[in-house]
This record gives structure tokens, C-alpha cells and sequence, in this order.
């Protein structure tokens, strides 16, 4: 009812927040709704868009595996719709509106730009061609918190609940639990949703009890006579969180509690159950221990505990199919870096060249036992590692993933190990590499130019994904790494990650892993990977640990700028590295936050004469600056 109402409002022209009073606005170049961007600013990143299309061959698959595919396509697309949600609390609702005004326009040139701006963006917030973020829709702007958090709150503000409330610390930053201010309307829809779906009550022992009690607390405060009843509304805060009214006129406002994403998310969660019981039904015959995982899976969505899946995912030997489904990853969160965001991979399995990397990758011990850091610990070496294909991308992990390793938790790493998922597809996709050597054409002098290859690349990435797996796990005190370092925590282990796979070359050139130009092409690929087209934002993990390694690798002679240009001293590369990445390791071990934040603005400087040369010989030579990601199995 509620996105009917704003579709109607924003078709007479008064969804536009404060222009509500003044009556139906358009944008006079443009013929647009104001707050919906013009053509003439939309174009300039659009030209600056490539899109890459993914087909994998899959022929080979058998009519069970086939339907398996196609139920397992559904999840994905339901995935891909909590993940927008996750990151803004009017996505679903502005694109909804989009797609209303793209047809009263007729598909004109503007609207449609906006609907790809979308996909592109996986929401209505633009990263613009100098790496800032803006509002494309008539939405409100990002929040650190995102929409897993009350949109409004800040982090001072829960930090001083959880000093006076420790015993909701865990709840509310357990990596899948949505935060809702305490206010009853919000109890109460959620006390609904496990009414509604007696199999979540039945899942999460004392969640029913602790609502109850949440909502008998109402008796004691005071009335408000001049308080209206508010409807919770759907989404994950049902409630706005500006209102603090209960159903019985009472003020109730005593802090913040925590949901499991599976009642945050139920009906979505549940219909992406009976998808996934259906695909393993379909696949049962062809392949077992795939349709074991599945249905593994499928109970985690809605326990909200993901060991059986990850446990079946990470031992299974699976056939023709692969399939990342669930919440891992916590790039999102901009508040705490402790909350999980919806993805999921649907891939094929290169069989021959899955085979050859699993007999290569063996004495991972070693390599461990090598890493500048004391207390090493014992691993597993049968890592399960895997060449794909991606069939389709959904969620957090759409755009250009080239590879993974999962699960994240610890104690679930400990037990089983991790698994390793290479998109062979999109390193190998000769437009993306082609792209790849004007970038590192642009920044390196002459002698250089030729250092790199896609082979450099590819076995870069797979000894980065390995690197999560070696090295620091939990602070010396015991803590995870996401909970000591919070949105520090993934710059400091994709560091880690990075810095070991080039630690760790030299020792697999001994053993013949690597050719001497494999090994130099590896090196490569760790320059190219620091090289920054604009300044990165803080709140960009990825970029900001690439910076602190250039300037590190500046300050320690690794390269050198001559002449507008970078130049490698091979020669001081495994010390370089060495020394960084001991750095890290410490800050990892001691878990003190504070000493993560000196050492990220340490290194995260910027200077306009020597970065912001190399980034603007970069942007002049780049033909495009993002990649939209269609796929074949979606007839796009």
C-alpha cells in the first residue's frame, strides 16, 4: 500500500521532500521530476561505462542441472533485491518509481539512463567520474549504517548503549542481525513476523520471549494523550526511526535491539528456501553432495547459522555446479565493518584446470610457517580450490569479482578450511585485460611496459584469496578480526591478503611454481594493483589499502617517480613487502583499533604532484572508468 501511495505522489509531483508544498517541479532541461538526474549529467558516466557480457558454455550440463539452474537463477534475483535493500532504505521504492517514469516518458534517453545508472550502481547512489558519491534519485543520501542500522544513528550514539548495555554487544554486531531502534511498533511487526512463520520462532529459541518482554516494558512509561498510532511499514527498520510511538500511546524509546536477518528478511528468506529444496531436488540424481549443500543452505537462510551449509559447501566434491549463496561479506558496512550484505555466484566448474591447480597448491604449511610473524599456527593444506565460470552474479558480489575465499568466521575456517572460487571468465575476459594494460601503460615507464600479463594476474589473485587464509586470524587476546578492528578491519586483511601472495612467490619460484617472467609478471600485477585513478575515500577499503601500499612502497625504494613515471626496483621487492606486511600482521595481533587508524593515515596520503599525476595519466588513456556485468543465463 505504502509504494502504491508513493508511486501516485511522485505521478502528481510532490514526492520531492521539501518541494511538497510547492507543487508538481520538473527539471526544464530535461522534462524530469527534480532530484532525478538530466541527461546531461548521467551521459558523462554512461560514455564512461563498458559492458561486458558473460556466456560460459553450458552445454555439458544435464536437464536436472539445467532446472537446478534456473531455480537457483531465482534466489539469485531475490538475493540481488535484499542486497539493494540492505544498502539504502528507499532502493526498491525509487526503482519502482524509475521504472514508472521511464514508461510515461516513453523510454526516453534521460530515464534510461537513470535504469542503467542503477544497475550499475546496485541502488540509487552514483560514484561519479571524480570518485565522489551522489543521490541520482529523489532519495535521501547514504548513511554509514546503511539500512542495517537505524538510518539516523550515529556510531557515538550506540557505542555509549552498548557501555551501559554490554549484554546486547553481541546481538547488535553479530554479522546477520539487523539493528532497529527499540520502539514497540518495531517489536511488534517483529513479534508478527514469528507469528506468521511459527518455523522461525521454532529456530530461534527465546527471540519470541525477548520481544514479549520488550513489549510489556510499554507499561511503564508514561502515556503520551497526544501521540498518533504509528503503521509499521515493511523493510528492515519498520518503523521510521524519527518516531519513537507505541500502539498504546506510550512512549518507548529505551535503546536498540537486534533481529536475526531471517525474521528481518523472512519472506524473501523463506521463498529463497523453497527455491533451493527445489534446485537440490533437480539435481539430486546428477549430482549429490551439490544437492546436499543446497539444502545445507537453504535451513542456514533460516537459522541464521550458516556452519551445515559452509561445512557441506567447503568438503562437498562437486560435479558441473558451484554456488556462493548467503551473507559473508562486510565491505558494506561503513559503521562497524561487522555486518554481512547478500551475495551469490552461480558458476560452472573448469573441470581440467580445477584438477591441475589443486596438485600444484600443496605445502601451504611452509608458506605459513615463512610470514614475518611469531605464533603461527597449524593449517589446513587440502584448501578445496576451484576454476569457474560465472553463470550470473547477484548482490555484493556482481561487478567483476575475479575470485573469493569463504567463510570468513574463524572458528569455522579452524574446522573445515576455506574454500576458493576463481571466475576464470572475467580474469581471462580479453576486454577487461585490455583495459588492464592501457591503465599500466599510462603509469609505468618504458622498461616496464611489458611486465605484465594476464597469467601475472591470475596467479596473483589466486595467492591473494590463499592469503586470507594464512597469517593472523584473531587477536592475541582471542577477539575476531572484525570485532577489534571494525571498519578497519577489511583495508588491514585485503592488505594482509595482498601482501602475502607476493611475499610467498619467491618460495614458489623454488619449488618451480613460477617461470622467472611468471614470477616478474606476478610482481607486476602487485604494482598494478596500487595504482589509484582518484583519491580514495576512507570509506573505500579496497583503495585505501592500495594507497598505503604505493606510499610504502615509495618510502621504501620499491618504486620511484621519474619523470611523470613509475619506475620498479625489483631488486628491494621481497623486503619491501616483507616489512609492510610484518606491519600488518602486528596490527592484526594486538587488535587495538586506535593503531589501526594511525597506521591507515600514516599512509593514506595524497600528493597532487606525484599520485595525482600517475591518476590523471591514467583517466586520459581510460576509455572506460566502471564495467556493467550482463549475463547470458538472464537473456540480457
Amino acid at each position: 500500500m505504502l509504494s502504491k501511495l508513493l508511486t501516485f505522489a511522485l505521478m502528481i509531483g510532490i514526492v520531492t521532500g521539501t518541494m511538497a508544498q510547492k507543487g508538481p517541479q520538473t527539471n526544464s532541461r530535461a522534462g524530469l521530476p527534480v532530484a532525478y538526474w538530466p541527461l546531461e549529467k548521467s551521459q558523462p558516466i554512461i560514455d564512461k561505462t563498458e559492458t561486458i557480457r558473460l556466456m560460459p558454455d553450458v552445454s555439458h550440463l544435464s536437464e536436472g542441472e539445467r532446472k537446478a539452474v534456473a531455480k537457483l537463477l531465482e534466489v539469485g534475483k531475490i538475493f540481488q533485491s535484499l542486497f539493494e535493500q540492505q544498502r539504502h532504505p528507499q532502493a526498491l521504492t525509487a526503482y519502482r518509481n524509475l521504472v514508472q517514469l521511464n514508461i510515461r516518458t516513453g523510454s526516453s534517453a534521460a530515464t534510461r539512463n537513470l535504469l542503467t545508472l542503477f544497475r550499475l550502481n546496485q541502488g540509487p547512489i552514483a560514484t561519479t567520474l571524480d570518485n565522489k558519491r551522489e543521490t541520482f534519485l529523489p532519495v535521501d543520501e547514504v548513511k554509514p549504517g546503511k539500512n542495517v542500522y537505524p538510518g539516523s544513528v550515529k556510531k557515538e550514539e550506540l557505542d555509549a548503549f552498548l557501555s551501559t548495555h554490554p549484554e546486547k554487544r553481541d546481538s547488535i554486531l553479530d554479522l546477520r542481525t539487523v539493528v532497529r531502534k527499540l520502539v514497540l511498533a518495531n517489536v511488534q511487526h517483529d513479534l508478527a513476523t514469528l507469528k506468521k512463520y511459527p518455523v522461525l520462532d521454532t529456530l530461534h529459541p527465546g527471540l519470541r520471549e525477548a520481544l514479549e518482554n520488550m513489549s510489556r516494558e510499554s507499561a511503564k512509561v508514561p502515556r503520551s494523550p497526544t501521540s498518533k498510532v504509528p503503521r509499521p511499514t515493511s523493510g528492515t527498520n519498520p518503523l521510521p526511526d524519527n518516531q519513537t510511538l507505541d500502539i498504546g500511546r506510550r512512549t518507548l524509546d529505551y535503546g536498540f535491539y537486534a533481529v536475526p536477518y531471517s525474521v528481518a528478511y523472512a519472506e524473501e528468506l523463506l521463498k529463497g528456501y523453497f527455491l533451493l529444496n527445489e534446485a537440490a531436488d533437480a539435481v539430486a540424481k546428477d549430482d549429490e553432495e551439490f544437492a546436499r549443500y543446497l539444502r545445507n543452505r537453504a535451513r542456514d537462510l533460516l537459522s541464521n547459522d550458516y556452519e551445515s551449509g559452509d561445512a557441506a559447501w567447503i568438503t562437498g566434491q562437486f560435479k558441473n555446479l558451484n554456488a556462493q549463496i548467503g551473507s559473508y561479506e562486510v565491505y558494506d558496512d561503513e559503521l562497524y565493518g561487522v555486518k554481512t550484505f547478500f551475495s551469490f555466484s552461480l558458476l560452472t566448474t573448469r573441470r581440467q584446470e580445477t584438477t591441475a591447480l589443486r596438485q600444484a597448491m600443496r605445502g601451504l604449511q611452509d608458506l605459513e610457517d615463512s610470514l614475518p610473524y611469531e605464533n603461527h599456527k597449524k593449517i589446513r593444506e587440502d584448501i578445496p580450490v576451484g576454476v569457474y565460470d560465472v553463470v550470473a552474479d547477484f548482490g555484493q558480489s556482481r561487478g567483476g569479482n575475479t575470485a573469493t575465499i569463504l567463510p570468513n568466521e574463524s572458528y569455522l575456517a579452524r574446522r573445515y578450511g576455506r574454500t576458493i572460487l576463481l571466475r576464470a571468465n572475467i580474469m581471462r575476459e580479453p576486454n577487461i585485460f585490455q583495459g588492464t594494460s592501457r591503465t599500466w601503460e599510462a603509469a609505468i615507464a618504458d622498461e616496464h611496459k611489458s611486465d605484465l600479463s594476464a597469467d601475472g594476474n591470475f596467479y596473483r589473485t589466486l595467492w591473494h584469496e590463499v592469503g586470507h587464509y594464512l597469517g593472523v586470524d584473531r587477536t592475541k587476546d582471542g577477539r575476531d578480526l572484525d570485532a577489534a578492528l571494525q571498519e578497519d578491519s577489511s583495508a588491514m586483511e585485503e592488505m594482509k591478503a595482498d601482501l602475502v601472495s607476493l611475499f610467498v612467490a619467491p618460495a614458489l619460484r623454488k619449488k618451480n611454481y613460477y617461470t622467472d617472467a611468471q614470477l616478474r609478471s606476478v610482481y607486476a600485477s602487485g604494482i598494478f594493483r596500487v595504482l589509484q585513478n582518484n583519491k580514495p575515500r576512507r570509506d573505500q577499503p579496497y583503495n585505501t589499502m592500495q594507497l598505503m601500499q604505493w606510499n610504502f612502497f615509495l618510502e621504501n625504494g620499491l618504486l620511484s617517480f621519474e619523470n611523470g613515471e613509475l619506475r620498479i626496483h625489483y631488486h628491494k621487492y621481497h623486503e619491501a613487502v616483507g616489512k609492510l606486511l610484518r606491519k600488518v600482521l602486528e596490527v592484526q595481533h594486538q587488535g587495538d583499533k586506535a593503531a589501526a587508524n594511525r597506521f591507515i593515515e600514516q599512509y593514506t596520503r595524497w600528493d597532487d604532484n606525484l599520485h595525482g599525476t600517475i591518476a590523471k595519466n591514467i583517466r586520459d588513456q581510460q576509455r572506460y572508468r566502471f564495467r556493467l556485468f550482463k549475463y547470458a543465463a538472464l537473456g540480457e
